[in-house]
């Protein structure tokens, strides 16, 4: 399960191909993951939301746990983004869609109340089963007789 985590990180800018839901699914697994400990280490730290609207709680401010949650959040979000975008691709590919479709989600998602539509629209796509056999982005990833999965 490691290894699927890990792929998109092998594959770190690779955006053709196909990715399968395994490997999708995984890396967002690991995401959450990383978030909830950084999130657990900022909290500990003394990041408080009692704190953002009462000023005599605020005067304390946080910790240094609170910093150094904050700043290895902010190193893993910023060494996970260009990954988390090539997987969406290849994942759009393996439903035998552009990827270009990722820039379509990114601008309905700035349009009030269309953003939820496709959200949901988007986590459906990424759970649907890819294309069986080869499409234009590549071979099935699924195909155990093919080498290139774990490339």
């Amino acid at each position: 399960m490691l290894e699927w985590m890990l792929l998109p990180f092998k594959r770190y800018a690779e955006f053709s191909g196909r990715s399968r839901r395994k490997e999708y699914w995984s890396f967002v697994l690991l995401t959450v993951i990383v978030y909830a400990v950084f999130g657990g280490l900022m909290v500990a730290g003394g990041f408080s939301l009692a704190a953002m609207s009462d000023p005599s709680l605020a005067a304390q401010g946080p910790g240094p746990v609170f910093y150094i949650g904050a700043g290895l959040l902010g190193i893993y979000a910023l060494a996970a983004f260009i990954p988390n975008l090539a997987v969406i691709v290849r994942r759009l590919h393996d439903r035998d869609m552009s990827g270009w479709w990722l820039l379509g989600y990114f601008v309905a998602a700035m349009i009030p109340f269309v953003n939820i539509i496709a959200g949901i629209a988007m986590l459906v796509l990424m759970c649907l089963p890819g294309t069986v056999g080869p499409n234009k982005y590549g071979p099935d990833p699924k195909d155990p007789s093919s080498a290139e999965v774990f490339a």
